[in-house]
């Protein structure tokens, strides 16, 4: 039996930014949620220095908080087939960075 083939066709998208997406964001904290078909990708900012005040806190043993308050920078919401997508798109990329790590790393011996 064979395997049902990928629907999908590949097409050259340029994407026009819009006022809000003129310039790029920094987020260093992503999570992704799933409600009703749909999920949510929340990307957002903590500040650097209450993320290292935490990881020095952990690291002495002393009570750290349970809780961080940051920004949410942008929401995303696609279906389950657009997170499959992105899902393949983002192991393509890493293997990408790992394979061009390796090179470096064998010179570096």
């Amino acid at each position: 039996m064979s395997e049902p083939k990928d629907p999908s066709t590949a097409l050259k998208v340029r994407l026009t930014p819009s006022d809000a997406s003129a310039h790029p964001r920094v987020v260093n904290y992503t999570t992704v949620g799933v409600a009703q078909g749909m999920a949510y990708l929340d990307c957002g900012f903590v500040e650097p220095t209450l993320l290292a005040a935490v990881a020095k806190s952990a690291k002495d043993g002393a009570a750290a908080s349970k809780r961080l308050d940051g920004h949410l920078v942008a929401r995303v919401a696609m279906d389950v087939n657009a997170l499959a997508h992105l899902y393949r798109q983002i192991q393509q990329v890493l293997v990408g960075i790992q394979a061009a790590r390796k090179p470096q790393a064998k010179g570096s011996e």
